[in-house]
């Protein structure tokens, strides 16, 4: 008689034959991420610059201790807080409301939410340059029209608020329909039960909204601010594009930091430390929102 093969058995050669299918992609993993994240560890504890023939030597945290006494850091970093503080609360509003008036089916909605995509599919690099000419001085068709309405031109990128400003419009007007698809697809996915309960109970329009609506998106909030300070951390293209950092200092956030030490200063082990203390922020980050979300799953499980 043939021999009985055990469930055990079966699962383990299920295992193996799954570990065997996922071994490529590992590789390719730790490749393509790991081998270069730890050689960005590796060179923040060195001594590394191009600019001159200095042979490199471990500094360990010698550029971690200077970043954190350099006011210029300090300064980059706070730039990041602002677009941050300033344009996701700006998005997410902006964005739950053309949300919700996009989830009205109305004629022609497919078309209207096809081309609210157009400013999140065009590159940050196209978006600075079309930004550029809109706010030049002299030739931009933003004071083309204040012109018209007898007001002076302005010089957007001349003056350190305006050009914040600038940046600030600029994020949003590139990142408010990133939001508002976001919150749709929130919107499309509550059940109608939901509104229909509600409507029966004779609740207003503005009660379900705070007392069903939002509740429900609260997931989809957490994931649009997550993603937002990811973005807003790695932001560079479009700024140093529009002012690369300036004028002076006054629009410099981390990545545009990091770029001058690394490609014009050439100090490799100070562009290296800013690259690993924005990923341990942004971990960090990252960690406390899943383990909300995670929380909130658990809590509402039981």
């Amino acid at each position: 008689m043939a021999r009985m093969i055990r469930p055990a058995t079966i699962q383990e050669s299920e295992k193996r034959f799954a570990r065997l299918l996922a071994l490529p992609g590992m590789i390719v993993l730790i490749l393509l991420v790991a081998g270069p994240l730890a050689y960005m560890l590796f060179n923040s504890f060195l001594s590394k610059t191009l600019a001159a023939p200095i042979p490199p030597h471990f500094a360990w945290f010698r550029n971690y201790a200077d970043l954190f006494s350099d006011g210029r850091f300090w300064n980059a970093f706070f730039h990041s807080m602002i677009i941050m503080a300033v344009g996701i609360p700006v998005q997410s509003v902006l964005g739950l409301i053309i949300a919700l008036l996009l989830n009205k089916k109305f004629p022609g909605s497919k078309i209207v939410i096809a081309l609210f995509l157009i400013p999140v599919m065009i590159t940050p690099v196209v978006a600075g340059f079309e930004w550029k000419i809109i706010l030049d001085n002299r030739f931009g068709p933003l004071n083309y029209l204040l012109g018209l309405l007898n007001i002076q031109p302005i010089a957007w990128l001349a003056k350190p608020v305006s050009a914040m400003i600038s940046i600030l419009f600029m994020d949003t007007w590139q990142w408010t329909p990133f939001v508002t698809i976001v919150l749709l697809a929130g919107l499309a996915a509550i059940p109608k039960q939901i509104y229909e309960a509600s409507s029966v109970d004779g609740s207003s329009a503005s009660e379900t909204l705070w007392r069903m609506t939002m509740p429900l998106l609260r997931p989809m909030f957490m994931l649009v601010v997550l993603l937002r300070i990811i973005f807003i951390f790695k932001i560079f293209d479009p700024v140093q594009i529009l002012t690369a950092g300036g004028p002076g200092m006054a629009t410099e956030t981390l990545s545009v930091l990091t770029y001058t030490i690394g490609f014009k200063n050439f100090n490799v082990g100070m562009s290296a430390a800013i690259a690993v203390i924005q990923l341990v922020i942004i971990t960090i980050i990252a960690k406390i929102f899943i383990a909300k979300v995670m929380n909130r799953t658990e809590g509402r499980a039981k």
